[in-house]
Parts: structure tokens; C-alpha cells; sequence
């Protein structure tokens, strides 16, 4: 995948994130732009299970799902996330075990829709942003999870 890429050094580990990546409920805690959920798949995170959330503010808010496209349980989760009206992008979120807890990697990049065409360098800069922001959620919820 060459999507953009960011990534965050936590205190826990990958066992500690991983609890949160599992726990669909948690998903509009780190999501950014996630507001609401639904319903969550039995077996989440399952190959094929799936997410149902809104998107926006509310009066504004949209129905939509994340899917699991592969799953490597304690390692990595990868996603396809609906973007309506923009189509949809593939997420991967891999967790590296490190000396201090571990890092959280995520990319992101559009796979389908109308921002499927937009460059990569056109998206990257705003996609960085927002996973910049999910990574730092994550990481406190993983966190603050873990030292209760």
C-alpha cells in the first residue's frame, strides 16, 4: 500500500490497543468523524464483519459501515471505510511491539469512488491530519483503558 503513513509511540501494549481496535462500541472515540454507532457485527473483527456508524453532526449525520478486509489479530486490521459521498478508502492499522509499550502504525488512501481519483498528493496532507488525530485518540483510549 502506498498510502501516506503515520504513527505513534504508546505506553501499553499491543495486547492494550488492540482491546480498543476490538471493541467496536470504542470506534467514534478514535475515529475522527465518527459520531455514533449503531451496530456492531457479531465476531467483530472478523473478515467481512462490520461497523454500522454515522458520520457528521447531527442533523447532518449520514448512515454508514467499516468492514474488515483482513485481520491479523494483536498485529494489524485493515478497513474499508465508506466516505460518502467520496467513496471509500482502505485503512491498515499495524501495532509494533516496542521497548516502551508499542507503536501504532495507520495508512490510509481512497481505493474507490470520486476520491479514488483525486492524486495521492493531493490527499495525503489532509489524511495525515485526521490520522494524526485518530492515532492520538487511540493512544489515549488504549491508555487510559489500561492504567484504570
Amino acid at each position: 500500500m502506498g498510502a501516506p503513513e503515520k504513527s505513534v509511540d504508546v505506553s501499553v501494549g499491543a495486547d492494550a490497543v488492540w482491546s480498543v481496535l476490538a471493541d467496536g462500541w470504542l470506534y467514534p472515540l478514535w475515529v475522527v468523524g465518527a459520531t455514533h454507532m449503531r451496530a456492531v457485527d457479531d465476531g467483530w473483527p472478523a473478515v467481512g464483519s462490520r461497523l454500522h456508524h454515522s458520520v457528521g453532526v447531527w442533523p447532518f449525520q449520514l448512515s454508514d459501515t467499516t468492514t474488515v478486509l483482513d485481520v491479523e489479530p494483536g498485529r494489524m486490521l485493515t478497513l474499508q471505510a465508506k466516505a460518502w459521498p467520496a467513496g471509500t478508502a482502505r485503512v491498515v492499522i499495524r501495532l509494533e511491539p516496542t521497548v516502551q509499550g508499542c507503536r501504532i502504525h495507520m495508512a490510509e488512501e481512497a481505493d474507490r469512488g470520486a476520491g479514488w481519483l483525486v492524486p495521492s498528493f493531493v490527499q495525503a496532507p489532509g489524511i495525515l491530519l485526521r490520522n494524526t488525530e485518530a492515532l492520538s485518540r487511540l493512544r489515549d483510549v488504549a491508555e487510559h483503558r489500561h492504567h484504570r
